[in-house]
């Protein structure tokens, strides 16, 4: 056995994990408490432990070798067991009688909450749920206790707080069916800043890098109408011709089921990251643990996502 393979730390593998679920080295230095030269000397170690380079770079970001994508779960599952070695092992569902006060959209109340609500019917009958809407950067509810968990759209979680990536998806825009733009492809600038705009204000940030790219050109868009609730946005949506910023498996849902369709932008694109989150606070409990790994697979089942099963531990 490689002799640096036999010597990893537990920190260590950490440190690859991160590497490897955001495969960029100063993300992966806020995230775990260092300097961008420390996440570097880590990434040489770990590459001969492996014997691979891991992590490869192209154009301006990286990607994964194939052995590097290989490690991902076999990693992530060794730490999360590690991690449940330390916590009490008393827990049971059943006899669970507290209450879970759980954030998110109203979306995520529509598609995760009934089924999640099942769920607990049959293996904890006597635990209870309390739902309110999730307001971007509110992180200070989880921190005072206001909320055990949030269900949103971040890039990253700040320090002090853990994160599970539910998964991945891309920025589209959505219209009427029968709107002006539909016949076209994709979207360029001209074409969107030519309409009225919806935003949807709740959740996580759904179109903030869009605000600070026409910014960055000194361009504006007409923003007519901000409102709460998804519901509302589609009603609106449906019945005029403003356009609305939405991640593609939700225009996607709503192109089945409505009069709406949704194309993509060919000016910028943007990446959606789905989160589970939770303060440390409630970290090491062994009730929130069972909690959160129940609503990250609900999310992961009621929504059509890339999967990234990652699991971020709390930043030094």
């Amino acid at each position: 056995m490689n002799s640096a393979f036999s010597n990893l730390s537990i920190s260590q593998l950490t440190a690859l994990l991160t590497l490897l679920e955001l495969r960029n080295l100063s993300q992966a230095a806020i995230r775990l408490g260092t300097s961008q030269s420390g996440v570097s000397r880590h990434l040489a170690q770990l590459r001969d432990a492996f014997a691979d380079p891991l992590m490869i770079r192209q154009q301006r970001e990286y990607v994964l070798t194939e052995r590097g994508e290989a490690l991902v779960e076999p990693v992530r599952t060794l730490l999360e067991r590690l991690q449940e070695m330390s916590r009490p092992t008393t827990f049971t569902p059943q006899a669970c009688n507290r209450r879970f006060r759980l954030a998110g959209s109203d979306y995520v109340a529509q598609h995760i909450l009934p089924g999640l609500l099942e769920h607990l019917a049959t293996v904890a009958p006597q635990a209870d749920v309390d739902f309110r809407l999730w307001q971007p950067d509110r992180f200070d509810w989880l921190a005072t206790g206001e909320l055990d968990i949030a269900v949103s759209m971040l890039q990253d979680t700040p320090a002090a707080y853990h994160g599970r990536i539910i998964g991945e998806d891309r920025a589209v825009c959505c219209m009427r069916a029968n709107h002006p733009l539909a016949t076209r492809t994709a979207l360029g600038i001209d074409d969107y800043l030519a309409w009225n705009h919806v935003k949807i204000t709740t959740g996580g940030d759904k179109d903030g890098f869009l605000d600070a790219y026409l910014r960055r050109h000194a361009l504006q868009r007409n923003l007519k109408l901000c409102v709460p609730f998804y519901s509302a946005a589609l009603a609106v949506l449906s019945t005029s011709d403003m356009l609305l910023m939405l991640p593609e498996h939700i225009a996607r849902k709503w192109s089945a089921q409505d009069a709406v369709c949704y194309r993509p932008l060919d000016f910028i694109e943007h990446q959606f990251r789905y989160w589970v989150v939770w303060h440390s606070r409630t970290h090491s409990s062994a009730e929130q643990a069972w909690f959160r790994r129940l609503v990250h697979t609900h999310c992961q089942q009621s929504q059509s996502l890339r999967p990234d099963n990652s699991h971020y531990p709390v930043s030094a």
